[in-house]
């Protein structure tokens, strides 16, 4: 689960910033690979470990589980996710408006770029609206029926209550 989050919020992120979904596959598998890598071996190792314990039944889940995770990180997350992403396209990133309606829109970082109320790249005259990404949300009053950003909310973030 954790190889998941490492690779897919990259290659969101980058998806984001450039709408381009190849771009975005490589470069999140560039960037999480040594992450994904490192993280497996480390539980390949411990996991491992519990062959040489003495016990048959711990020598056995050990053995077990170092191999459910070197295929889940090695085969799966290396391998066959980023393949299905390339064959999927741009609708990897489609979701329901209905349901980015009701979903939080959240950034760690905002881009310097962003623009209230506004779409983080210029997509291609090509591209279906419901595959850009939403609006940045976090600092404006959010229309529910236009979807347009009306002015900079001077509530956020809210306050905590005492």
């Amino acid at each position: 689960m954790d190889y998941q989050v490492f690779l897919v919020s990259r290659m969101h992120e980058e998806w984001v910033h450039t709408g381009d979904n190849e771009r975005a596959i490589r470069v999140g598998q560039a960037t999480t690979g040594r992450v994904i890598t490192a993280a497996a071996v480390i539980m390949i190792i411990v996991f491992g470990a519990f062959a040489f314990g003495g016990q048959r039944v711990i020598a056995e889940f050990g053995i077990g589980l170092a191999a459910a995770v070197a295929i889940d990180a090695f085969l799966l997350r290396t391998i066959l996710v980023p393949a299905v992403m390339h064959l999927f396209g741009r609708s990897n990133w489609w979701l329901p408006a209905w349901v980015d309606r009701h979903l939080p829109h959240l950034a760690v970082e905002p881009t310097s770029d962003a623009v209230v109320g506004e779409r983080r790249h210029t997509p291609p005259e090509e591209a279906d609206p419901s595959c850009l990404p939403p609006v940045d949300r976090r600092a404006c009053i959010v229309d529910p029926e236009t979807e347009q950003c009306e002015e900079p909310d001077p509530e956020w973030p809210p306050k905590r209550r005492k």
